[in-house]
């Protein structure tokens, strides 16, 4: 049945990414590129705000977003923080606009494992590993890695982050050598980034919702902005305070230690300030 969704073709889907990127947000991504599609919007606005996440989340975002482009147009915009994965999700855009003092860039690969052994040595605990192959248990946190084990480990990071520098390149038309000169890490600003040729304008979200409604061919001063919302589940609507009684701490905090937990040994596309 089409006919319920005929007042979304003269409307601007909105989808906001926000905090570190895992696989919740992921779902979540991937379910409102549907609805959009499925509604029949021209357009996409994308608020991107967040330090980055996981490899292979942001790369299935950014895959739906190629996806859909080829229906719709799709602006996104860079708010306080689009770094590291932020920024390559963002490449699933065809245009992009960041305000002045967005914090983005961050291009490159991480990946941290923790190493206890010496407070595992002070209270007398040690572990006995049998495995099938010298390289099963990188990264284990009870000893150091090895030389060979570090090459493994660089090796993965390396061909992670070619991978990133090419969808930057093909996604701002910009040769690999000129994005290896920025792609090393490093943070600047929205301003900078428009001089690398990482974004196209810098502007606020509501001028980068004027210029997705320029572009779908709607009237910037009438077109209504439809944010898609997460699905929320049932308990978690009739109870809005349960998510936070399990913790004694802000649920931005309590989300952080999650993705912490969740990804440690992960090769990750995020910044670290």
């Amino acid at each position: 049945m089409i006919w319920p969704f005929k007042g979304a073709r003269k409307q601007i889907a909105r989808l906001e990414i926000k905090g570190a990127i895992a696989g919740a947000t992921r779902k979540h991504v991937l379910e409102a590129l549907k609805t959009i599609e499925d509604k029949g919007y021209p357009v996409l606005l994308l608020r991107i705000d967040s330090p980055g996440g996981t490899v292979v989340d942001s790369h299935e975002i950014y895959s739906a977003l190629i996806k859909l482009r080829e229906k719709i147009k799709i602006v996104a915009s860079f708010g306080n923080i689009s770094a590291s994965g932020g920024v390559y999700i963002g490449m699933g855009a065809e245009h992009i606009m960041a305000n002045p003092g967005t914090i983005t860039g961050s291009i490159g690969v991480i990946l941290r494992g923790n190493n206890l052994e010496r407070l595992l040595d002070k209270v007398g605990v040690s572990f006995k590993v049998i495995k099938s192959g010298p390289y099963k248990d990188i990264l284990a946190f009870d000893r150091e890695l090895t030389e060979p084990e570090r090459q493994i480990l660089q090796d993965l990071i390396d061909s992670s982050y070619s991978q990133f520098v090419e969808i930057v390149a093909e996604g701002r038309n910009l040769e690999v050598d000129a994005v290896k000169q920025f792609a090393d890490g490093r943070v600047f600003t929205g301003q900078q980034a428009l001089e690398l040729g990482l974004v196209d304008r810098l502007g606020t979200e509501e001028d980068a919702r004027c210029w997705a409604a320029e572009l779908a061919g709607l009237d910037p001063e009438k077109a209504k902005c439809n944010t898609i919302e997460e699905q929320k589940s049932f308990w978690s609507k009739l109870l809005p305070g349960s998510r936070q009684s399990s913790w004694s701490v802000p649920p931005q905090v309590a989300d952080w230690v999650n993705f912490e937990i969740a990804t440690n040994g992960l090769p990750l596309w995020l910044y670290r300030p």
